[in-house]
């Protein structure tokens, strides 16, 4: 039905990726010429591909600034590919030049492919060397630039025709390879060649459209029972005679689609076993964490040679659904017997529906509702598609049915279109129109990615010939400000200091903001005058972000100058004017992580640069399979309850969300997730929200109600485990805590569990290396948090379907820093739990010395004796002690990961008035008197804080009073007391000694005096500053 053209299409130019290395410069390299310095050149390995740089003679600070330049064979998976730079002594220019003598090697460095950030995007970067063995003496740093785009190449040029005197060459053209030059050799890489696959199981078809798979995949999963759509409603419906229709018959027959069956229905807190994998960075199945659901798509391409018509769309008709397409509008002078759809469906699929049912695809004009044309197939011989199989190419069919008598000429044409069955795992479904979506733009599946953020570091300097007013009062100093201002944020220096030589103002002082890329905002600073109650402003100077340089280490910046333009006030002049200089240094931080979340919940520490990042070391893949129990969230009907669930997951920069189940409290999600882990000591986030976005009417007014969260810390996972949970989804609300149902999650952590790579993160800094060259303070840091969860919660907004600004801050725990006594209290006992291992070793040692089991008694004295008598074997015996209970505590340890604990976050028996506290504003919005109320309520607390910090400074006090003679017996005594123990010590073995003080200090209760001893008597005696107090 396809009429196929004579011609040869035209040839398509190949995008071909290169991958550029920068060899800038290298500093305090090892001398290996025996003549105390060295001859260094540099040798890139990427992909196989050799390349090096000239040889600088004599220098350990050598200087190059050479490209090196490597063609990407897969770029789609140069994230797996290794670069690999080494620096070598060139034997030519040493001392000793026997033929036997190898380059001596003077350090190396790898990347992995992820740290390859595109062309613009690059930087300027040190690296220490590093060694290659353990026995290597390597020191110094090589600056590297590394950067990749891509680039349209030309495989089939078009050539001339030959001449008439030159034969023709009857040998099939070679294409054309790359040509690599290595060390003075030419080396030809042949062109990739295309083995077709094998067509045996695909029909002879023109594929229409082929996408390839993602490198994300995202599974989702059958969607509840439309009301109103099941059997009954679609039979109600009349029936155009122009469609020929099958009747389906609900007969048992075999299952044309695997379904993973699980072991129990159970969804309480287990782990299932048999579920590890191979690999730990490969998958055993594109869809192992959750249960396959089953879909029968149908996808609508085009149509061609219909009749005369206005805006055609397709009707899609079987037994459970029955859905439209959108209908297509013709622009002026375009023809209308082809119209274009380009819509998949998604509809679920139950196996009953395989045998006997028909599937009816008929197009129709709107709005005349004039037929077209239809197809009929039998469920039955629906093919079936199981990832990773390739898609199903479309077909062209004939439009049939309709009558001659009834509609002359009206059902003609084909459409083009492929009908098959497959799970949430198919390529096609997350643009699929599902049936359990009526909202199609607030109801659907989406990934986001976060902004990229970075630091602006802004370092006011001095300014210069600023117009100060002439008139201020004697022995006043001018009081001058900056002002700057990047978007919302706001940040305004300390006082300036004024210079005696000139009329100058300093302050080297460094303001500090979050931007956020495309970085298409300026930074605004204003010099004001404070000097009297209004602010005068003396100048003004707006900088775009854009061109200010990057910074990804602690390299020198190098300062600039900038004009001050007038902006009325003291200036005098009009707008553009002089108003005198101001010198700053700008840039933007690439070597910071900008927290965006709560500091112990954070699922990602990576700096902002690329090229800084270090190899990811597993994947963490998550099944969100479900929720049960939820409660009514909204009323859809009078007396009727409705909850229109969906979820989001948070880990790294990436955010997923689920599709939405509409009006089901008992939602089935199956989609499965998965994120590139680069540091176990994160968190990932799972919350579920009842969706109000999805109804027009009230999206602006009506935010996403909160219905739970969940906490998975990545390190208590074990490796290539896989845990299937339900969690209890908690809220706490004003009136106290609610449950508000049941999430059920799998969760893998596929990582190598021993291996160098994942042991060592252990040992290295949790932040990037410039959090600790120049670290941020605390305030500071919590006033940049704050920004930067603005500023991730405004860009996901904007996306499509958006994420609402209170769903970011509650997955970002943005409140987490306000007061509550509830908090307070919890970690109060958190304090009370962890000192708990010490009170139970004093109450041991209490029971060891009151002999209240004489023979455990008297095997801590044999115990005492063997360690006093063989003192070196106390150290290994105490951390011999320390492994048996880690040993003994392995019994019971965790079995699934913990979720949210009601008792440890003091929510089971909390105070109604400190619920109502933690819920108030700031300022706060109560009334006076219960303001005042809860004010001599903090009073009294406060109160015994004091009481505690006062005791805690006494005995500290009463130490510094032993030596300070302000108590001149105690002094007396004290040092008297020291000169004997010293004389003894020295006359008396300090074996000797030891057991004389066990022994005493182990005495049995017969021999000891119920007081006090004399020792804490004198102590509680001596003076403290307490008396000094006002």
């Amino acid at each position: 039905m396809n009429p196929t053209s004579s011609h040869t299409p035209p040839h398509q130019p190949r995008t071909t990726r290169k991958l550029i290395v920068d060899v800038v410069n290298a500093r305090d390299l090892l001398p290996k010429d025996g003549q105390g310095s060295s001859s260094p050149y540099v040798v890139a390995d990427f992909d196989g591909q050799k390349k090096r740089t000239s040889t600088k003679y004599r220098d350990l600070n050598p200087e190059w600034n050479e490209s090196l330049e490597f063609v990407v064979s897969d770029p789609e998976h140069m994230e797996s590919e290794e670069l690999e730079i080494e620096v070598f002594n060139d034997k030519k220019y040493s001392s000793n030049t026997g033929s036997g003598r190898k380059n001596h090697f003077l350090g190396r460095v790898k990347f992995c492919g992820s740290q390859f950030a595109k062309r613009g995007h690059e930087g300027l970067v040190y690296f220490p060397l590093e060694k290659k063995s353990v026995f290597s003496w390597i020191r110094g740093e090589i600056g590297l630039r590394f950067y990749y785009y891509d680039e349209l190449v030309d495989d089939n040029p078009p050539t001339q025709p030959p001449p008439d005197d030159v034969p023709p060459v009857s040998e099939k053209p070679k294409q054309p390879g790359v040509v690599v030059v290595e060390e003075g050799r030419i080396f030809e890489v042949p062109a990739p060649v295309d083995v077709g696959h094998d067509g045996s199981h695909s029909p002879p078809v023109v594929v229409i459209e082929e996408s390839p798979p993602p490198h994300v995949v995202h599974y989702h999963s059958e969607p509840p029972e439309v009301p109103g759509m099941g059997p009954t409603a679609i039979s109600e419906a009349r029936l155009p005679p122009e469609v020929r229709m099958m009747q389906s018959a609900r007969a048992g027959g075999g299952e044309r689609v695997r379904v993973m069956k699980r072991p129990n229905g159970d969804y309480s807190p287990r782990v299932i076993t048999g579920r590890v994998t191979k690999d730990a960075t490969e998958r055993v199945h594109p869809y192992d964490l959750v249960e396959p659901m089953q879909y029968l798509f149908v996808r609508i391409v085009k149509a061609h040679g219909l009749a005369p018509n206005e805006n055609p769309y397709v009707k899609i008709r079987t037994s459970t659904h029955y859905v439209k397409s959108k209908p297509v509008s013709h622009r002026p002078g375009e023809p209308t017997d082809s119209p274009e759809w380009h819509q998949v469906f998604a509809l679920g699929h139950s196996r009953p529906d395989s045998v006997g049912s028909t599937l009816e695809i008929s197009v129709w004009d709107s709005p005349s509702e004039h037929f077209l044309g239809g197809v009929c197939f039998d469920l039955s011989d629906v093919p079936v598609r199981d990832p990773p199989d390739s898609p199903l190419a479309p077909q062209w069919f004939h439009l049939e049915g309709g009558s001659a008598d009834q509609h002359p000429g009206r059902v003609s044409g084909d459409i083009q279109l492929s009908v098959w069955i497959g799970t949430q795992a198919d390529d096609a479904f997350p643009e699929a129109w599902s049936s359990d979506a009526p909202h199609v733009a607030h109801t659907r599946s989406k990934v986001y990615q976060s902004p990229k953020l970075w630091y602006l570091r802004v370092t006011v300097i001095e300014a210069q010939d600023l117009h100060i007013a002439p008139n201020l009062p004697p022995l006043t100093a001018p009081e001058i400000r900056v002002k700057a201002q990047l978007g919302f944020q706001s940040v305004r220096s300390r006082r300036g200091s004024m210079s005696n030589h000139s009329a100058s103002f300093h302050w080297n002082e460094d303001l500090i903001f979050v931007a956020s890329e495309p970085l298409e905002d300026s930074l605004i600073l204003l010099v004001e005058d404070r000097t009297t109650k209004e602010a005068t402003l003396l100048g003004h100077v707006i900088l775009p972000v854009s061109s200010i340089d990057q910074r990804l280490d602690e390299r020198y910046v190098a300062s600039k100058w900038f004009a001050l333009e007038c902006g009325g006030g003291s200036c005098g002049g009009g707008g553009g004017s002089y108003c005198g200089r101001i010198h700053l240094r700008l840039c933007l931080e690439g070597g910071y992580h900008v927290l965006d979340e709560a500091a112990h919940v954070c699922s990602d520490f990576r700096p902002t640069a690329k090229q800084l990042w270090k190899p990811a070391i597993g994947i963490l893949e998550l099944g969100i399979l479900g929720a049960r129990g939820l409660l009514p969230m909204k009323t859809k009907s009078p007396g009727k309850g409705s909850t229109d669930a969906y979820c989001v997951a948070k880990y790294g920069k990436k955010w997923v969300r689920t599709r939405t189940i509409t009006d089901s409290f008992d939602p089935r999600w199956n989609e499965q997730y998965t994120w590139q882990v680069y540091d176990p000591c994160t968190v990932l986030t799972v919350g579920v929200f009842d969706n109000w976005r999805m109804f027009a009417d009230v999206a602006d007014d009506k935010p996403d109600c909160r219905i739970g969260k969940v906490r998975i810390r990545v390190s208590t996972l074990e490796s290539n485990k896989v845990y299937t949970n339900s969690y209890p989804l908690l809220v706490l609300v004003r009136s106290g805590l609610k449950k508000m149902g049941e999430i059920e999650v799998a969760v893998r952590f596929a990582c190598p569990s021993l291996l160098p790579e994942t042991c060592a993160i252990y040992g290295q800094p949790l932040l990037p290396r410039m959090h600790y060259l120049r670290p941020l303070g605390v305030a500071q840091q919590e006033a940049l948090r704050g920004a930067a969860t603005k500023m991730v919660a405004a860009w996901l907004a904007r996306s499509e379907p958006p994420l609402g600004k209170e769903v970011v801050r509650y997955m970002l725990d943005a409140d987490s820093h306000t007061w509550s006594m509830r908090k307070s209290k919890a970690n109060w006992f958190r304090i009370v739990a962890v000192l708990a291992w010490a009170v139970g070793l004093a109450k041991w040692l209490d029971g060891i010395r009151r002999w209240r089991n004489p023979v455990t008694t008297v095997l801590v004295h044999v115990l005492y004796l063997v360690l006093v008598w063989y003192p070196d074997l106390v150290v290994p015996t105490g951390f011999l002690y320390v492994f048996l209970i880690g040993v003994w505590y392995y019994r019971f340890r965790p079995k699934i990961p913990a979720g949210m604990d009601i008792r440890l976050s003091q929510a089971e028996t909390v105070d109604p008035d400190e619920l109502d506290e933690e819920f108030d504003t700031i300022p706060s919005s109560k009334p006076p008197d219960i303001i005042r109320a809860r004010y001599d309520r903090l009073r009294m607390l406060a109160a015994r804080v004091q009481t505690v910090l006062g005791d805690f400074a006494a005995q500290g006090e009463r130490v510094q009073a032993l030596v300070s003679w302000r108590d001149p017996r105690a002094t007396k005594l004290f040092i008297g007391v020291c000169l004997v123990i010293t004389v003894v010590l020295y006359v008396v073995p300090p074996k000797m000694v030891a057991v004389a003080l066990g022994f005493y200090y182990l005495r049995h209760p017969m021999f000891r005096d119920p007081m006090p001893p004399a020792s804490l008597n004198f102590f509680r005696r001596l003076p403290s500053l307490s008396d000094r107090l006002l």
